[in-house]
């Protein structure tokens, strides 16, 4: 008779949808679970591996849970103890690199490595490939250590080792010597017993492809295999879980394939639009019902993604309702939308909304700088995912420059720049300028001034450090005849620091150089540089004291994964979003990525969703029209509203504009925050550049000591400048800071 008693659903099957069922309770063959944004994908992973558990379909070390960030590993892992217990400890979950890592500690021999190996960063990467240049007189500056090193990070993430690269993949990379250079590369790594992040995954797929029986083990040990964010997987990961996965081709990947938008760091999308074809028999099941937008947002979401080619489609509902129509937005420039956005932020903070629930989610990092700035001067509460726009350290550098030309007596300016770009002054230099500078009582430059005319700097360091003093006082002079924002851009030029990011091929090197834009376009709005200079210091001072959150500021690609209830997506133009570099480098690859990235955009809004774009923006220093993202067009008719400046035709329809001038006094608007900062700043003493006392104690005649060369008797003084007879380094000009009386 008992038996006959309907049992309850376990709690991890309580609440589920159909399709999140079908999803958690196929637990063998290969499996596609098509997960839309705001789908519950967290759930479905975590009670498929405590399914796998409670039934005992697999044992908790016969199973591999791999996802892409230690963060999301550890949430995975809290979540199934909570419904298992401590099993979970058992399972193999961690993100791809740590589970490789585990995996050749223990095989490390058959790769030449020791089971202690170290990993190296990034650093050491390039401090490496530098010493392997250098031996191979590879030219640094016509070929940088970084841009090789990007190189063959991409091979690996291939799966490519060196001896798989063929002449036309090479080219003439390193004057077509980078196959060699990737070789010794490796061969160093081996001696020095090490392995960077790409070796992790390379040497096991090296080792199961040439040890059988280890491959054979490992197929044999795990049984199931699940894989979070399947769609940014590169090469080498999907050999490796294709290798792990065997006859039994238990493998469920779970992933959206309208959300892959890291193609650019060596995803490759294509790993989960084959997914059917390379898995005989797989299983898709969609995940649609969205539980985060509403169904006006949704439809805006999935009219814009329907434009992609490349894609297995879904289609996104939900029950929550139609809620707001999505806003589309249009303003005559830059510091409109600037503007007008913080006064919409403002009127829903004084709704009492929690401002952790508001997000502006621009394209690039460049766009940040103009809401800081107005958040700054209204004194709106804001947090910057990542770094601030004067935060970021091209900026720092660039306005370190600036900061040394208009005081030379900031010190802190000279110490950041001095050596960057690569000037060829090592420690001891530096630590020369230094100790002239505490015995003069002068500021660094003015040390540094001093000791150019002495022989207390090796010639190549007395050379470097004349050439850096002579710019200084060149740009100096030339502040005083030219508009400072060209200033600005003649010392980024001349210094050679402009030069340094154009030749460093790292990703993030094109968004450098679109900030050091930026700044310069920033300085436009100020009459002087000093009161350009100014506003930097208030900005960066300004903290603010807040009890209702802070504005989320950030990339649209730092905002995968998380989700607002208001968001603001704006500079949805041409060329802006999509960008115009990735269509010019990926074509329409890149535009299907920029449109994706869209998609991912206006899905993280929950309730209410703002689209904007500006009739002009300042790029590069000038003025430009410019018109509507094609994004734009795509929305829906029926699910927006269009609000356009006065004067401005629709969105939809809209033409090129004339040229709009910048309301220079909006912008930047006196509000409580500023008053707050610009109050601290007036208790700030300034700096001075003081000549300092130039006169010594010391007599001509005198028998004095030198701790670089020895013994000797002063033949002249003038001023702080001695001119002394050495009894072994003969006749030497130095500084009196630097001798002794013994």
């Amino acid at each position: 008779m008992n038996d006959l008693v309907e049992q309850p659903a376990p709690v991890w099957l309580d609440g589920l949808n159909a399709a999140q069922s079908e999803a958690v309770t196929t637990l063998d063959g290969p499996l596609l679970v098509l997960s839309g944004a705001g789908t519950g994908k967290t759930r479905v992973l975590t009670s498929r591996l405590a399914e796998l558990v409670a039934t005992g379909t697999a044992k908790p070390w016969n199973i591999l849970a791999v996802t892409f960030t230690n963060k999301a590993a550890r949430e995975m892992k809290m979540r199934v103890s909570q419904l298992v217990g401590p099993m979970v400890e058992q399972v193999w979950l961690g993100t791809f690199h740590a589970l490789a890592a585990r995996m050749l500690r223990r095989h490390a021999e058959l790769v030449g490595l020791k089971s202690d190996f170290t990993i190296l960063d990034a650093d050491d990467q390039i401090r490496l490939l530098k010493q392997l240049m250098a031996a191979d007189d590879i030219d640094p500056k016509r070929w940088p250590a970084r841009m090789l090193a990007g190189v063959i990070s991409r091979w690996k993430d291939r799966g490519l080792t060196a001896d798989k690269i063929d002449l036309a993949e090479a080219g003439d990379i390193a004057n077509g010597r980078i196959r060699q250079l990737y070789e010794n590369y490796q061969n160093r790594l081996i001696a020095l017993n090490a392995a960077d992040f790409g070796d992790l995954l390379l040497h096991m797929l090296t080792i199961f492809t040439k040890h059988a029986d280890v491959l054979a083990d490992y197929q044999s040990r795990i049984t199931h295999i699940m894989v979070d964010e399947y769609q940014d997987t590169n090469v080498a990961q999907y050999l490796w879980l294709r290798l792990l996965t065997g006859k039994r081709n238990n493998l469920c990947c779970v992933g959206d394939d309208d959300q892959s938008i890291y193609g650019w760091r060596g995803a490759e999308v294509g790993n989960i639009l084959r997914f059917e074809s390379d898995f005989s028999g797989a299983k898709t099941v969609r995940l649609e019902e969205n539980y985060r937008s509403t169904g006006h947002i949704l439809a805006a979401a999935s009219r814009v993604i329907a434009r992609n080619d490349a894609r297995l489609g879904k289609t996104l509902y939900t029950a929550a309702g139609d809620g707001d129509k999505v806003k589309v937005n249009g303003y005559w420039d830059g510091a409109d939308e600037a503007r007008s956005i913080s006064s919409q932020i403002e009127s829903i903070l004084s709704d009492g909304t929690d401002l952790s629930q508001v997000a502006v989610l621009v394209r690039a990092g460049f766009q940040t700088r103009e809401f800081e700035e107005r958040f700054i001067s209204i004194g709106l509460p804001y947090r910057v995912v990542g770094a601030r726009f004067y935060e970021r350290s091209e900026i720092r550098d660039a306005i370190a420059y600036l900061r040394l030309i208009a005081q030379p007596a900031d010190d802190l300016a000279f110490e950041r720049i001095i050596n960057l770009p690569k000037r060829g002054l090592g420690t001891a230099s530096l630590q020369a300028v230094h100790i002239q500078a505490r015995a003069s009582g002068k500021p660094l430059l003015a040390a540094a001034m001093d000791l150019v005319d002495t022989d207390e700097l090796r010639p190549a360091a007395r050379h470097a450090l004349t050439d850096f003093i002579k710019d200084i006082k060149r740009w100096r002079d030339q502040a005083g005849q030219m508009h400072h924002t060209d200033l600005a851009r003649m010392v980024l030029d001349e210094s050679g620091y402009t030069q340094m990011w154009q030749l460093d091929k790292s990703p993030d090197a094109p968004g450098r150089l679109e900030n050091l834009t930026e700044l310069v376009n920033a300085m436009q709005d100020f009459d002087s540089l000093q009161g350009f200079l100014e506003h930097i210091a208030l900005v960066m001072d300004g903290e603010t004291q807040n009890h209702q959150g802070e504005v989320t500021l950030m990339t649209l690609h730092a905002a995968k994964g998380l989700e607002f209830d208001t968001v603001f997506l704006p500079g949805w133009e041409e060329g802006v979003f999509p960008s115009q570099r990735t269509i010019d480098e990926s074509g329409a690859v890149g535009l299907e990525e920029e449109r994706r990235l869209a998609y991912v955009g206006i899905t993280r809004a929950r309730q209410r969703l703002y689209i904007s774009f500006a009739s002009s923006r300042r790029i590069h220093g000038q003025w430009q029209s410019a018109i509507p993202s094609r994004f734009v067009q795509e929305l829906p008719s029926e699910n927006i509203v269009e609000d356009m400046a006065q004067g401005m035709s629709s969105g939809l329809g809209f033409g090129r504009s004339t040229l709009a001038k910048l309301d220079v006094a909006a912008t930047h608007g006196y509000g409580p925050g500023w008053r707050r900062m610009a109050a601290q700043q007036q208790n700030k003493s300034e700096n001075s550049w003081q000549a300092g006392n130039n006169t010594t104690d010391f007599s001509t005649g005198d028998r004095v000591f030198h701790q670089k060369f020895g013994m000797g008797n002063i033949r002249s003084i003038d001023g702080d400048k001695l001119e002394i007879a050495f009894d072994k380094a003969g006749h030497k000009k130095v500084v009196a800071g630097f001798v002794s009386k013994p």
